[in-house]
Order: structure tokens, then sequence, then C-alpha cells
């Protein structure tokens, strides 16, 4: 039974990973057929941002009322019918509307699992179940560009992964019981989890820093994504098309370096995972800043990737461990939440900051953010280790 519940969370994790980037290859066509700006999309990403970081920060609340297996039930609900009513939206107005009930069912599954999963599994499952959410975000824009490949346009697009997402609900609504079979009952912790407000875990010791290195690593992740293309074009002088396909490279770093990590946590700890991600991707940073041949760029890219690929799992699967049961929930929703914050933040000053300055800007940004999230992550470290002696 457990493992059969391990099946359903990883078919959870492709499904918070679907339409992660549907938006972005959606857009070009959504914002012609709607007769809005280009820049709309900024407005709907925020919208959905802002949701995921209220839920995220809600999320030891409604766990200790609904329980996991409850709680992600109705987010990935709540998603399935946002994403239809994108699909039946032909409003911008709508669009707006719908991106709320988005944004919160995201921010609850993503801080709910990610908690179940640290608390109750291995270090292995953890890095897996991000790999899958690779297989999800890099499906997404596959069946959108199927769709508007076919002249079935994105409305289509949209509804196919509304489709999946109830068909998943479905599994879920059939699961619960499975749930408190795996030892749910204790999880709703009535008996093991006093609830504490936000202002009282940041007094925590060595909470403000965690918070700063997921924020950090948040902020690279994106800024790495999103920007890398425009770098190429800008910077390093490659023709537009190279330049959009050569940053797929960097996620398919992450997902099979996350695959990869998997296996080395069988045989590593999350502190040493850690410590080889970041040296990885401060390689890849060096790599790319002085990167004058194609094929160097490529290996930049994948470096970063596979740096960032243990980073994030293990910082979340160390929760439990690094702050107690006691707080583990209530912390996974704040750092879940300072994560979505980097999101929203790191696009916006990197843009001002590429298109005010300079895009030779982009690796220094990637290094400051790298360098940042290791201080913060070695301070942890220390001073745990000042308290074992």
């Amino acid at each position: 039974m457990i493992q059969l519940l391990l099946v359903i969370i990883y078919l959870s994790f492709i499904s918070l990973g679907l339409p992660d980037a549907l938006l972005g290859s959606a857009w070009p066509s959504m914002h012609q057929e709607l007769s809005v700006p280009v820049s709309y999309a900024g407005v709907i990403s925020l919208i959905i941002a802002v949701g995921t970081i209220v839920s995220s920060l809600l999320c030891a609340r409604l766990v200790r009322k609904l329980g996991t297996g409850k709680l992600t039930t109705i987010s990935v609900g709540m998603t399935a019918i946002a994403l239809m009513g994108f699909a039946l939206s032909h409003n911008i107005w709508l669009i707006f509307l719908w991106a709320v009930p988005y944004g919160l069912g995201a921010g609850s599954v993503d801080a709910a699992l990610n908690h179940f999963v640290a608390a109750h599994y291995k270090a292995k499952h953890m890095s897996w179940l991000h790999s899958f959410w690779g297989v999800g975000a890099t499906l997404g824009p596959y069946i959108m560009g199927a769709c508007l490949t076919n002249q079935l346009g994105w409305h289509y697009g949209y509804g196919i992964v509304s489709i999946i997402q109830i068909v998943l609900t479905a599994a879920l609504i059939f699961s619960l019981p499975l749930w408190k079979r795996a030892g749910e009952v204790q999880e709703l912790e009535q008996q093991n989890t006093s609830m504490i407000s936000i202002g009282r875990l940041l007094s925590v010791p060595r909470v403000k820093h965690i918070l700063i290195a997921f924020f950090c690593y948040c902020s690279l992740e994106l800024t790495a994504g999103l920007w890398g293309s425009s770098y190429m074009v800008m910077q390093k002088g490659f023709p537009t098309e190279l330049a959009a396909s050569t940053i797929a490279l960097f996620y398919l770093g992450i997902t099979g370096g996350r695959f990869l990590s998997g296996f080395l946590t069988m045989r590593f700890s999350n502190k040493t995972m850690i410590r080889l991600g970041q040296g990885i991707g401060l390689i890849g940073i060096v790599l790319l800043w002085f990167a004058v041949h194609y094929l160097t760029v490529c290996t930049g890219f994948i470096l970063i990737g596979m740096g960032c690929a243990p980073i994030y799992p293990s910082l979340l699967h160390q929760t439990p461990d690094r702050f107690g049961k006691e707080l583990s929930q209530s912390m996974m929703g704040l750092q879940m939440a300072c994560a979505y914050v980097g999101n929203t933040v790191s696009p916006l000053l990197c843009g001002f900051l590429i298109g005010n300055i300079s895009s030779v800007l982009y690796p220094l940004i990637l290094l400051v953010y790298l360098v940042a999230m290791m201080i913060m992550v070695e301070f942890c470290n220390r001073k745990e280790a000042q308290l074992l002696h």
C-alpha cells in the first residue's frame, strides 16, 4: 500500500509540473486572440505567484485540518477547474479570475507533498519526485505545441492538461484511504504539531538564513532559465533560434541531474549533495562567463542545471531534521513561500539590470545568488555542528 501511495505521489508531481510552462508556450497565440499587450503575461504570472505564496503560508493550518491526502485532492481539483476555466475563456478578465484558484491550488499541493515526502520517505524519493516534476514541465509545452501546430489552438492545449488533472483528481479521491494507512492520522499533527505564527517562526535560530538560501536558489534557477537565451544572443552573438533551443540543455541538466541524484543520495548525505551541486553550478557559471565557442556555452548550461539538480530537493528533505517534526510543516510552507517570492522578484530584478546596464551582468547575477546561498547554507551547517558538540 505504501508503494501504491508513492506511485500516486509521483503522478502528482508530474501533474504539478504540467501547467508550469503552459503560459509561456501559449502566450504568443493567447495575447493575439485576446487582443491584449504581450506584457499582460506578467500580470497573470503575478496573480498566480501571489496565490501560491498565500496558500503556501496557509499550508500548515490546512494540513492540520484536512490532512495531506484531502488537501492534495482539493488542490489538484482546483488546478484542474482553473485550467478548464482558461480553456473556456475568451476574455482576459476571465483569465485573471481563473489565475486565482490556479495559484492557490498549486501552492498548497507543492508544500503539502514536499513535507509528506520529507517526513515519510528517503532522500532518493525527494530527488526523483522533483525529476518527475521536470517531466511534467517538459510535457506541458509539448502538449501545447502539438495543439498549436495542428491548428487546434491554445484552448485545446489547456483543456487537455485540465482533463489530465481531472483524471488525477479522481485517482487521488480513490487513494484517500492509503494516506491514513501510511500514517496520516499522526500527520494531522493534532498530537505532535504545534501551530506557530510566522513571527515566532522567524525567531527560531537559522530560519532566516535558510529562507534566504531558498530565495537565492529559486532566483538562481529561474534567472538562469529565463534570461539564458537573451544572454546568448545579446552578449555572445548567437542566432535567436539557436539560443532558444540551447536553453533546453539547462532544464535537461536539472531533470537528468535529479534522476542521478536519487541514486547518489543512497551513498551521500543531503549536506554533501548540496555542496556537490553548488560546486558543479559554480564551474558551470564560470564556463558560461568566459565561453567563446558554442560547445562551451552548452557545457556551461548543462553544468548549471546539473548543479541546481540536487540542491532544492536536499534542502527540502533536511527540513524535519533541521527544525524538528513539530515545526517542519510550518517551515515547509514558509520555505515554499520564500521560493515563490524569489520566482516573482528575480525576473524583474534581472530584467531591470540587463535592460538598463548590460546583459554581461547575467553570469555575475547567477554567481551572486549562488555565493549568497552557499554562505547561508554553510552558516546553518556550522551552527548545527556547534549544537552537536
